[in-house]
């Protein structure tokens, strides 16, 4: 294995012809092979399952997903803010503070963690001074940023040219600027055996439904929000049981009798297969497998001229296509710098060191280069000091901006409707 790669390697491969960067890690539960993890759940239960091709196997496989592509750029970007405000890293970040007193608890949202990222309504909807963001004139600039000129996006939100953007709520609606992602990452259990899962509570207190209706539970305007009728006593007839049947089981109170967790459609029915309810209970796996490649055609397809009306250089080009390839990697030497834990009873660790492969001439071995994050990091810093000398801002401080009054009282709104139990949460 080579030393830890470098500014002037990474130029030359940018540069080049190489295809990709590529780091492939495995894994095993954190409680060690055979232990069970629990994949994401999507619409009534499901897990994502397919079958690969395994080529340690040499076959195809039963699999399951266990991070998706869209999740793990969400764990890079997050691990890329950390490192910004922990003063790590430089970055561009645009952001919108919620903090004024009538929320239940304050908000902030930027440009790494809202989901259309530069182009995310939250921003869109929020001012820059007195006037709103795509108004101002930062704002502007996204209404002609495209792959000829994405000069704007680098300076102003550089993640969104490697994690992708799409400007369809913008001025020019579903015309509105779009850039592929650069870097892919995803994670995938193979040889998945699904498994059951079982549900119980004790009730330290033991509290007991009673069919005579001694421990039924009534609403009232109290600070518990409920209570009992005298025992003997009947309900009158304004009496209302809390939820349907009034058992302390509406208000979490009692045990909750051992079963097993089948999967549901949205109406919360059983789905059946074959006529069998279908058991919703993680996976044993023989390994993961956690794949990121970083695209540097993509990279190369953006041009980023200086000057307004100016045609590209190749030198600012092949500047700040390096400084968005360093960025890449350090979010894929970030995010597993903080470890992989993607959920609960989901917690894995790394069985084969972390490494970038450079896929360059065709029938030669990837050169293989080890890049801690402390390596990536500078390696970042060294490509924005060299775009910044061919005249890209690259500001490490953050572009900040004021909710409208609309947006924030839908904010409290919906906080409000949250606290109180009684929200209709939207698809």
């Amino acid at each position: 294995m080579a030393d830890s790669l470098n500014l002037v390697e990474l130029k030359q491969a940018v540069g080049g012809t190489a295809a990709a960067f590529r780091c492939i890690t495995e894994y095993q539960p954190a409680g060690g092979p055979g232990d069970k993890v629990f994949p994401p759940t999507y619409e009534g239960g499901k897990y994502a399952t397919e079958r690969r091709f395994d080529p340690a196997r040499g076959a195809a496989v039963d699999c399951v997903l266990l991070d998706s592509v869209q999740s793990q750029a969400n764990r890079m970007e997050l691990a890329l803010l950390d490192a910004w405000e922990s003063g790590r890293i430089p970055l561009p970040v645009v952001s919108v503070s919620f903090e004024k007193g009538k929320l239940e608890k304050n908000i902030r949202v930027t440009s790494l963690d809202a989901p259309h990222r530069l182009a995310d309504a939250i921003l869109r909807d929020s001012y820059h001074g007195k006037t709103l963001f795509r108004e101002s004139p930062a704002g502007r600039k996204l209404d002609t940023v495209d792959i000829h000129n994405a000069t704007a996006l680098f300076d102003l939100c550089p993640t969104a040219l490697i994690f992708g953007m799409w400007d369809s709520t913008g001025p020019k609606g579903g015309l509105g600027a779009k850039f592929q992602r650069a870097i892919v990452s995803e994670i995938v259990g193979y040889d998945a055996v699904p498994g059951v899962k079982t549900s119980s509570r004790i009730d330290p207190l033991g509290i007991q439904k009673d069919k005579n209706g001694t421990t039924t539970i009534y609403k009232a305007d109290s600070s518990i929000g409920y209570r009992l009728l005298e025992i003997g006593a009947k309900a009158a007839k304004t009496d209302q049981v809390v939820g349907k049947e009034g058992k302390p089981s509406e208000r979490n109170h009692g045990n909750v009798t051992p079963d097993i967790d089948y999967r549901r459609d949205r109406n919360k029915n059983l789905v059946l297969d074959q006529g069998r309810p279908i058991p919703i209970g993680g996976f044993t796996i023989s390994r993961a497998v956690q794949t990121t490649t970083l695209s540097l055609p993509a990279l190369r397809r953006l041009h980023f001229p200086t000057k307004p009306g100016e045609v590209a250089k190749p030198e600012a080009d092949a500047t700040a296509r390096t400084a968005l390839a360093a960025l890449g990697l350090c979010a894929g030497a970030l995010a597993r710098e903080a470890g992989c834990d993607l959920r609960s009873r989901c917690q894995l660790a790394a069985t084969t060191p972390f490494a970038w492969e450079l896929l360059d001439q065709p029938g030669e071995a990837p050169k293989k280069f080890p890049l801690p994050a402390s390596s990536a990091i500078e390696l970042l810093k060294g490509a924005v000091a060299e775009a910044r000398k061919h005249g890209f801002a690259w500001s490490n401080d953050p572009l900040q901006l004021e909710p409208s009054a609309e947006l924030l009282e839908l904010v409290v709104r919906s906080q409000r409707l949250a606290a109180s139990g009684k929200s209709d949460s939207e698809d």
